[in-house]
């Protein structure tokens, strides 16, 4: 999966980037439709703001946002919410609520 990371108003440490590159590939594991993740850091007076836009495969994009004093804390929750998101969207797979045709279930001249 393709991570692209971007900082508006703000240095983004180098310890951060990379917890960024380690923890959003493990997202994949929820859907394996995943190619790609933008993480835009942003800084606003005393408060540190992080959005991740995941796209899918034939899919909606996710978005998630968080934020708090410390990058690594607004990351984290980020990433938590995104985790949710997908949890949430793998357990409402797509079924299939049509039942057998009649002619399937009942053999012929019955």
């Amino acid at each position: 999966m393709r991570v692209q990371i971007a900082a508006r108003n703000c240095e983004v440490p180098t310890a951060v980037r990379a917890r960024t590159d380690e923890q959003l590939p493990r997202l994949a594991r929820f859907d394996d439709r995943l190619s790609g993740a933008e993480v835009v850091f942003e800084e606003e007076r005393h408060l540190k703001k992080v959005e991740g836009v995941l796209s899918v495969d034939g899919g909606e994009t996710v978005v998630a946002r968080g934020q708090g004093t410390e990058f690594r804390a607004a990351l984290d929750q980020m990433v938590d919410r995104l985790s949710r998101i997908l949890r949430r969207r793998r357990s409402r797979a797509v079924k299939n609520h049509k039942g057998p045709r009649l002619s399937e279930v009942a053999g012929p001249g019955e």
